[in-house]
């Protein structure tokens, strides 16, 4: 029987202790826990991406929050701003449920893949430029097992540029445009288009820079270039 390159990879992310930092502070998290989920068992260890294998929709973020994917071990699990995240996906089919509490809670991706820039938690929500060298190739091998993805969603700006440096970079003096909601890029070369959002973040939701409108016309904008591919300018 063939071994799954993106269950191998699962295992190699889980195990990795390639930034001292951001082992230190996710191992601490996972012992001192937060009062609300002081009886809760915390993850404590590097995130890997999950969803649908044969997912045509990428979807790329920062990193895990403390008390939220490095608490639970599933990214946009057990947080703000998967709460945010989760019902919109569902809305628009491509997730079997609007909730996403723990792992084994039923949730399923439908086309899509959800991944990240960094695989830990970071202090404050910042890795470092090495923190997210050393992440890199996680997920150069990630997409690259994504043989299907037509398109890529970035949540917020640390991923959006990553997504170009790295997945999408520019050819033949070609340049993305700056980032911003809702901005869509078709580079050259049958490389995946790239769609902006801004981040499910609390402080984004909460202040009313995203809300559930403007967040849902990011996945209704999925489902029609999948439908019809958009072509290169």
């Amino acid at each position: 029987m063939a071994i799954d390159p993106l269950l191998i990879l699962e295992n190699e992310i889980t195990r990795c202790r390639l930034c001292p930092r951001l082992v230190a502070w996710r191992e601490q998290v996972a012992e001192t826990r937060r009062r609300a989920y002081r009886s809760q068992a915390y993850w404590g260890r590097p995130v890997p991406g999950f969803g649908d294998a044969d997912a045509r929709i990428l979807i790329i973020g920062l990193a895990p929050g403390a008390h939220g994917s490095n608490r639970t071990g599933r990214m946009f699990t057990g947080d703000a701003s998967g709460e945010f995240l989760y019902p919109a996906l569902y809305q628009a089919g491509f997730a079997s449920q609007p909730t996403a509490l723990e792992l084994g809670d039923g949730l399923r991706l439908r086309d899509a893949w959800i991944t990240a820039v960094c695989r830990c938690a970071p202090p404050d929500n910042k890795p470092t430029p090495q923190e997210i060298h050393n992440c890199r190739a996680y997920l150069l091998r990630e997409a690259a097992e994504l043989r299907r993805v037509q398109g890529i969603v970035a949540l917020g700006k640390l991923a959006y540029d990553q997504t170009v440096r790295n997945l999408i970079t520019p050819e033949n003096g070609q340049s993305a445009p700056d980032f911003g909601h809702n901005v869509l890029w078709v580079p050259e070369g049958g490389k995946p288009w790239l769609l902006a959002s801004y981040h499910p973040s609390r402080q984004n939701t909460q202040t009313g820079r995203l809300t559930p409108a403007l967040f849902a016309a990011i996945w209704q904008r999925c489902r029609e270039l999948l439908e019809n591919p958009p072509q290169t300018a």
